[in-house]
């Protein structure tokens, strides 16, 4: 919920303005200060309707396909123009989609079947879709909704004749207000009048986020009912860092804030300074700096922030947006994409991670009453022996494109990692007699993200070639919290001293053994923690994309001989 509080009251003639303060999530830096411009999206009609021609609808639905396919080819050009070949990208990922026979075939499916209209069907294909990836807990994955959402929305668009707001025709400086922007309507911002936007909807993850910041367009999402308390031209005032919104500032509040401003602009260009240097402590320490991604176009953020290579990439996404299991040449090409890109730098792809949270239908997981502790990721590829080769072999195929580390998840018993070394053998005698070429010294790692992997980590260190850490699950179990849920998340605490303990133990018992140790979850972007995980001793970290550069700066300004202490429920710095 919005924090709401009244702060003073302003007599500007004869209105009396009450100065609120909201609280959302920032996401892409920078202070916005400017006039409100209120965008009221238009919701095109879906109504279920029955059809006596199905071929009709489909042939309606192919052609919507087909001039949705040509606006996004414009769309990719205008944003390779004018914001970046990167960021054009996204929209090469929306024409992807359309070429999607799984996600199109559904509709065509829904249409056949059940002799419904085309938007209809459209409408129903999304939110099938969307519920899927609702589900998720991983938030790069769930943000992925938005790009369902909105490629959807285009075609239903198009098939009920309905006409968008041109967001690139705004003539005054402003700073938008909505109950959310896709990644199309955000495309088209123009930067010299947009001077920042706020959404209702949204989360630092998705594609709309990822857009703001690349423009630089300081931007705040998950706003709750800030449209309840503004009206189009009201002065409004917000920090895309810390998510402070402040509607009707007085004088003495923009002045404090235009300071803000400046200060955040230095900011800026000091980190982009950081660019090309090492990460290397103050008493001569260096520290590897990768980055999470979950699709192989992620792969051109991570480079722009100047990763030295990826230190997690979750090969879930490649199934979660199927209706049926991805083929090995699906997997072949995503895997070879990234690790051409990379150009021999490290790349270590996570093995299939699903279950728990991350429900894929055709895979028909039956429910289970504590899903987190049941059947899930090592453990579903170890008994779904097929499935799991297959991702192997399209890994192992792509390994000779780059340099691969590949890293089985929920490690927690030797025979698990015995089991899953045991069918790389199998898979790689199988290349051998076909005659497909792969590498042959592929490091093989685990993670490290149960309270049994990191107790057992100095057997475990002598089967592998690194450890990864993965601070979100570990936290979770060793106290015991579902970080879901709401009634309980309070105790969700990597700085709890048992957590700490684990990690401290795993990056010991990975040197006896001279393997690397690295973590990959989201405590690795934190200041503080990133002190305490260096002064243990870990190898590497890998954060997202946008963390890096600030995680290199803590790095660079430390040194490893301050002595660390934690107890109780928090960690301090002597």
């Amino acid at each position: 919920m919005p924090f709401l509080l009244p702060i003073d009251i302003i007599l500007g003639g004869k209105e009396a303005y009450v100065v609120i303060t909201l609280k959302g999530i920032g996401v892409s830096k920078g202070i916005g200060l400017g006039k409100t411009f209120i965008i009221k999206q238009k919701k095109a009609e879906v109504e279920k309707k029955t059809i006596k021609n199905y071929k009709e609808e489909i042939r309606r639905l192919e052609e919507a396909r087909q001039k949705a396919k040509r606006q996004l080819e414009e769309l990719q050009r205008y944003t390779q123009k004018n914001i970046g070949e990167d960021e054009s990208l996204i929209f090469e990922v929306h024409q992807m989609m359309l070429q999607d026979e799984d996600f199109i075939g559904r509709m065509k499916q829904f249409i056949q079947d059940e002799s419904i209209n085309a938007e209809y069907a459209v409408k129903r294909t999304q939110n099938e879709y969307v519920k899927i990836f609702s589900q998720v807990e991983d938030p790069y994955i769930k943000e992925r909704v938005a790009d369902i959402q909105d490629i959807s929305k285009r075609l239903i668009n198009i098939l009920t004749d309905t006409m968008e707001q041109s967001l690139s025709e705004i003539k005054e400086s402003v700073i938008i207000v909505a109950q959310d922007l896709s990644p199309s309507e955000t495309a088209q911002l123009n930067r010299e009048k947009v001077l920042g936007f706020i959404t209702e909807d949204g989360a630092e993850t998705s594609h709309t986020a990822i857009l703001a910041r690349t423009m630089d367009i300081p931007a705040v999402v998950g706003a709750q009912n800030i449209l309840n308390h503004i009206k189009n031209g009201d002065t409004i005032i917000f920090d895309g860092t810390e998510g402070n919104i402040v509607i009707h500032p007085d004088d003495k509040t923009k002045a404090q804030w235009i300071e803000k401003q400046k200060k955040h602009r230095m900011r800026v260009e000091s980190l982009d300074q950081l660019k090309g240097t090492k990460s290397i402590t103050k008493d001569g320490v260096e520290i590897k700096i990768n980055a999470n991604i979950g699709t192989p176009k992620d792969v051109e953020i991570a480079l722009k922030n100047d990763a030295q290579g990826i230190g997690l990439f979750r090969s879930e996404f490649l199934y979660m947006n199927k209706s049926k299991i991805p083929s090995e040449e699906e997997q072949f090409k995503a895997y070879k994409a990234v690790l051409e890109e990379m150009q021999n730098k490290p790349v270590i792809i996570r093995t299939l991670d699903i279950g728990g949270d991350k429900e894929i239908p055709y895979l028909q997981i039956s429910k289970e009453l504590n899903p987190f502790l049941g059947y899930r990721a090592i453990r579903i590829s170890l008994n779904q022996v097929d499935l799991f080769k297959t991702q192997l072999r399209a890994l192992l195929r792509a390994s000779i494109y780059g340099n691969l580390g590949i890293m089985f998840p929920m490690i927690s018993t030797l025979q698990e990692v015995h089991q899953a070394k045991r069918m790389i053998e199998e898979v790689k005698k199988d290349l051998i007699n076909q005659k497909i070429p792969f590498r042959s010294n592929i490091e093989i790692g685990v993670m490290i993200e149960t309270p049994a992997a990191a107790l057992i980590s100095d057997q475990l260190a002598k089967e592998v070639d690194f450890f990864s850490i993965g601070t979100n699950d570990l936290t979770q179990y060793t106290i015991a919290v579902d970080r879901m849920n709401r009634q309980v998340a309070y105790l969700y605490n990597t700085r709890h001293p048992a957590v700490l303990k684990l990690i401290e133990m795993t990056i010991k018992n990975g040197h006896k053994e001279n393997i690397g140790v690295g973590i990959c979850g989201e405590a690795a972007a934190d200041p503080d923690l990133v002190e305490i995980f260096v002064t243990m001793g870990i190898d590497e970290l890998s954060v997202t994309p946008g963390a890096i550069l600030e995680v290199r700066q803590v790095v660079q300004g430390m040194s490893t001989q301050k002595v660390k202490k934690w107890g109780g429920d928090t960690c301090t710095t002597k």
